[in-house]
């Protein structure tokens, strides 16, 4: 006799994965690619939702408070996803930062020249731009921080996908680019957008990054110990009144960038290898969702295009950036002993500064400090945002796939030479 089938096993719906598979899962939110599409996806389903008959709840999360009011913890839950998970990327960037001066191309004086200079001039040209654009208007001085700020998820993404041919040592230029910009909006955050400052609070921030950085020399990299320190860091610092985005940046860069003889990685290697899944597939989706929701309909949609605030910043990103960018790049190569790498051309150059236009996240986040008691014009001003980087990765995409098909056709051309030597 046949004995009876057993039922089939209940489906279980976001059951935790294997190891394996969440292995597979975090390497692949590792790459630029995905970080910079997911960054695209949830920027757009926050644009959809905020006009959408179901714009009310889109507002009210935003809006939602949550967390004790201890230490001025009770945040909306946008504020939290500026202020807390923002500081993981940050954090991420500032690893990346010393990284590039421990060993990458600012760990030479000379090397670093050409990129840093780029990125100061790619700084300064964009708030030029912004000041002569919305000139007259009454809120022209608070906007022009907003588009000085590549975003390196998002324009690496765009080069990774548009250029597969293109040198490597056009995205190390990149790459260096974009840390030393944002080193640059950290410090802005930090000195321009801090208004009141709890000097006790600041003490003990001090205090505690002392405290982290002699872990750090000591070798003492205990998860129980480090993971409960930062967050007291970041605690102290968001009670202090700086921004607490500042705090991420500042612990990556106190984290031990070189392997001791025995480790096979560094504290900051080993935290960027798992923290860059958690920032890349959680926290900068989440703070595009409830940044970029732009209202559009109505007189918004023609205020974006009339308004001075966001055509100053949409023309500051798009043309500021790249002119900034490509001009500081040309003069210093032009007047000091700098030059370009052998792999580059002046061409490749001028489409990377165009890329730089892209500032996404960082903008978005400078936008909220500098119009934060102004609402409507915060709405304005993430438009610009909009404008001026979809604006620039549109020509950066087209000037890259024109070098890109040039240097895949040189490397046609030198395969065919090599087998016609044999």
């Amino acid at each position: 006799m046949t004995p009876p089938a057993r039922p089939a096993a209940p489906l279980r719906v976001f059951a935790r994965l294997r190891r394996i598979e969440r292995r597979h899962v975090a390497a692949v939110l590792r790459t630029e690619t995905v970080g910079g599409a997911l960054l695209i996806v949830f920027a757009l389903i926050g644009l959809v939702w905020a006009n959408s008959p179901w714009s009310d709840s889109y507002e009210t999360v935003k809006t939602t408070v949550v967390g004790p009011h201890l230490w001025h913890l009770d945040l909306s839950l946008a504020d939290w996803a500026a202020d807390f998970l923002l500081a993981f990327f940050f954090l991420v960037a500032g690893i990346e930062l010393k990284h590039e001066l421990q060993v990458g191309e600012l760990s030479d004086p000379r090397a670093a020249v050409l990129p840093v200079v780029s990125a100061l001039c790619g700084m300064v040209a964009p708030i030029a731009v912004y000041l002569a654009v919305s000139a007259g208007h009454e809120h022209a001085s608070s906007g022009w921080a907003v588009p000085t700020a590549t975003d390196i998820a998002f324009a690496l993404a765009v080069l990774a996908v548009a250029g597969q041919h293109l040198p490597s040592a056009l995205r190390a230029f990149l790459l260096t680019l974009a840390v030393v910009d944002d080193l640059g909006a950290i410090i802005i955050i930090a000195i321009v957008y801090t208004a009141k400052i709890d000097v006790v609070a600041l003490l003990i921030a001090v205090l505690l990054l002392v405290a982290f950085y002699a872990l750090q020399r000591m070798r003492i990299t205990s998860l129980w110990l480090n993971l409960p320190l930062g967050l007291a860091i970041w605690v102290a610092v968001h009670a202090s009144g700086v921004h607490a985005t500042v705090a991420g940046v500042t612990i990556g860069l106190m984290l031990r960038g070189l392997r001791d003889p025995q480790e096979k990685y560094s504290p900051a290697e080993h935290v960027q290898w798992w923290l860059q899944p958690f920032s890349a597939g959680f926290c900068v989706p989440v703070f595009a969702v409830l940044s970029a929701g732009v209202t559009i309909g109505g007189d918004t949609f023609g205020a974006l295009f009339t308004d001075r605030i966001p055509l100053a910043i949409a023309a500051g990103l798009f043309v500021g950036k790249s002119v900034g960018v490509f001009g500081g790049a040309y003069l210093t190569a032009r007047f000091t002993r700098a030059e370009l790498s052998d792999e580059l051309r002046w061409s490749d150059i001028a489409a990377v500064a165009t890329l730089t236009g892209v500032g996404f996240t960082v903008s978005l986040l400078i936008a909220e400090l500098a119009f934060d008691d102004a609402p409507d014009l915060l709405n304005l001003a993430k438009g610009g945002v909009l404008e001026g980087s979809l604006a620039s990765s549109i020509v950066a995409v087209f000037l890259l796939r024109r070098r890109n098909r040039f240097y895949n056709q040189l490397c046609s051309e030198e395969a065919s030479d090599e087998s016609g030597e044999e």
